[in-house]
């Protein structure tokens, strides 16, 4: 599946695994985030460290009536306020798809899979 933006040269067609690898990036800049996270969690609730080229595993990118929806499972640092670095991430997720890809995400939803106490 894939998203498509019409301009006046034609149409363009972006993947979802690009707009979830942009997403993804973009929110392990972010201060307070160890990692993504897999959205399908093992029987124990151990949670996967997902590396750079599995973040799709880890981002829904949804869209429903012309409204992009996107999804994160993220795992955040021990210390750091959820609610904030939550934030962060959607605003800087928001805003990099904006500026990178052109496309209006509707909403970011966050999904806190694990704490990690992280070596300094």
């Amino acid at each position: 599946m894939s998203i498509e933006l019409k301009t006046k040269y034609g149409q363009i067609d972006i993947s979802n695994d690009v707009i979830a690898t942009v997403a993804g990036g973009a929110a392990i800049d972010c201060y307070g985030i160890v990692g993504m996270a897999s959205k399908k969690q093992i029987k124990d609730g151990i949670t996967e460290l997902l590396r750079k080229e599995n973040f799709a595993r880890g981002i829904v990118v949804r869209q429903e009536n012309d409204e992009v929806h996107i999804d994160m499972y993220i795992i955040v640092s021990y210390g750091t306020k959820i609610s904030e670095v939550a934030h962060n991430v959607q605003s800087k997720v928001k805003y990099t798809l904006d500026q990178t890809v052109g496309l209006a995400v509707h909403s970011v939803n966050i999904y806190v899979q694990g704490v990690r106490v992280t070596n300094p």
